[in-house]
């Protein structure tokens, strides 16, 4: 029989966001660290973007002696539901909602981004150095940075930003329907460090050695090569810690009613939950015309098509078919995103209703905003400098209809494989 090592610490988790889709995946890491209590901390701190809330009249948790606009977290902490973003969920009593950023982090091995892409920067700025240099990131963010400098996943800015090891959650997850525990899936690319791998054996762990490892990980550092070949300096995780093994990962996230399949294709990953997002749009303007189910399911197969030429050219070798193909950050997300995602529903709506998809946006997200229009701007000028925008040309049409420069009608036109050919 194997032995059991014994770790004298458990990880803590921080969820880093707090809008619809950062606190339903702090629903699930708090029920899953309550669960698995030999890895984790029960406690999951929550960073909420501090703001003031007044509980509309509709709601079961409406005081009309205490009507006035209160503090989002110090309503969620009360009442263990976030009633702007997530109304009518409850929320485990180990989410704790904190407006301080560094102190949510303090001691947390485990950071989960999951706040609006146009936010990373500063919210990294204002943890660098705050952070446990060996703590080990997943973000849940889907989009791309796109920079002078080139196009860099959120997961890779994050990893640079903060010299830790970011992973990548990403899935057919429509927020709320999570929240409601109705089943799904998703995918996790967690791609262990190799110093990480090293883990020697703890102190105290039965059958063997009664002296153990005295090797001290905390102070021991190694070499990680970044998705675009950058080199960055990663401190191992000490082996007081259980190491965080795709097991012990999934542990983290899975549940009854939110399937995860662990890979190590962490910029398939990323790349797949942020040009589905492009391929909505396009999908919610066909679907906007009344065109029906065909056109959108060309747009959605030609948008897989495209998502995989943009891997394969702008991330090579670390990028595999089978994660846009087989994975639920793949295809299915594509197909329920193209169905039902609020970028599919504000694009469907401005073309019905003829007004700019801004003014949709303003009207429908209750002060959010939509991850495809900033992903198509981005994808479009890091493929301009590149001078492809011709071998994308659902990506480059969604772009130009944003910019009023081509009309959802030319989709057709602009895609048609016959045109680029000559």
């Amino acid at each position: 029989m194997a032995s059991l090592a014994v770790h004298s610490r458990k990880h803590k988790v921080c969820v880093v966001g707090s809008g619809n889709w950062g606190t339903t995946i702090a629903k699930v890491v708090a029920e899953n660290t309550q669960q698995h209590s030999d890895i984790f901390e029960a406690e999951v701190q929550m960073w909420v973007f501090e703001e003031e809330y007044q509980i509309p009249k509709d709601s079961k948790h409406y005081d009309a002696s205490n009507a006035q606009p209160q503090k989002l977290t110090e309503l969620i902490n009360r009442l263990h539901e976030n009633p702007k973003y997530l109304p009518d969920i409850a929320l485990p009593k180990n989410v704790v909602a904190n407006p301080d950023i560094v102190n949510a982090v303090k001691d947390a091995s485990i950071l989960v981004f999951n706040l609006p892409h146009q936010f990373i920067g500063k919210a990294c700025e204002q943890l660098k150095g705050k952070i446990l240099p060996y703590a080990r990131g997943i973000s849940c963010i889907k989009g791309l940075e796109v920079s002078e400098h080139g196009c860099e996943l959120h997961s890779e800015s994050i990893g640079e930003k903060l010299g830790i090891y970011c992973g990548a959650l990403s899935g057919a997850n429509i927020a709320t329907e999570v929240a409601q525990e109705k089943w799904s899936e998703t995918t996790v690319a967690y791609d262990p460090p190799g110093m990480d791998s090293k883990h020697p054996t703890p102190q105290a762990t039965p059958g063997t050695s009664p002296h153990g490892s005295h090797v001290d990980l905390s102070k021991l550092q190694g070499e990680d090569r970044t998705l675009n070949g950058k080199k960055r300096k990663l401190q191992a995780l000490p082996t007081e810690y259980p190491p965080l093994t795709h097991r012990n990962m999934k542990k983290l996230f899975h549940r009854p009613y939110f399937h995860v399949n662990m890979c190590s294709d962490v910029a398939g990953v990323s790349l797949g939950g942020a040009l589905k997002n492009i391929v909505a749009l396009a999908a919610g303007f066909v679907d906007g015309l009344g065109w029906g189910d065909n056109a959108k399911a060309a747009v959605m197969r030609v948008g897989i098509m495209e998502s995989v030429k943009f891997g394969k050219m702008f991330f090579g070798g670390s990028v595999r078919t089978k994660t846009f193909t087989e994975e639920s950050c793949g295809v299915a997300d594509l197909i329920t995103s193209c169905s039902g995602g609020r970028n599919f529903r504000c694009a469907k709506m401005a073309v019905a209703e003829g007004k700019p998809i801004g003014e949709i946006e303003k009207r429908e997200l209750n002060g959010q905003q939509l991850q495809g229009t900033g992903t198509a701007y981005e994808v479009n000028s890091f493929l301009k400098n590149e001078g492809k925008e011709q071998e994308f040309p659902l990506f480059t049409a969604v772009y130009n209809i944003l910019e009023g420069k081509n009309k959802p009608e030319d989709i057709p036109e602009l895609v048609d494989p016959s045109k680029q050919e000559e």
